[in-house]
């Protein structure tokens, strides 16, 4: 796993990671948004992202497979930075 810290602030959970494409990612538990920084320093949030796509996203090997092949291509988005 390439998660470096994990904070729960309230409906918050955010992570750190250490991946080559990825830097952090936070989740709205109550909203189902997953917002995901990059090493480039874009922002993305992601929509209505179920529970478990997460869990498995933080549990994974690799975030930043993870992230693309169940996460990047499937759910809508906006950038936000």
């Amino acid at each position: 796993m390439s998660i470096i810290t994990e904070k729960i602030e309230g409906k918050m959970i955010n992570v750190d990671i250490q991946s080559s494409n990825l830097t952090s990612a936070s989740y709205d538990t109550e909203a189902n948004a997953l917002t995901v920084s990059f090493v480039s320093g874009s922002i993305y949030e992601y929509e209505k992202v179920p529970w478990d796509v997460f869990t498995k996203f933080r549990m994974s090997d690799s975030q930043g497979k993870f992230f693309s092949n169940n996460i990047a291509k499937v759910y809508s988005y906006k950038k936000l930075k």
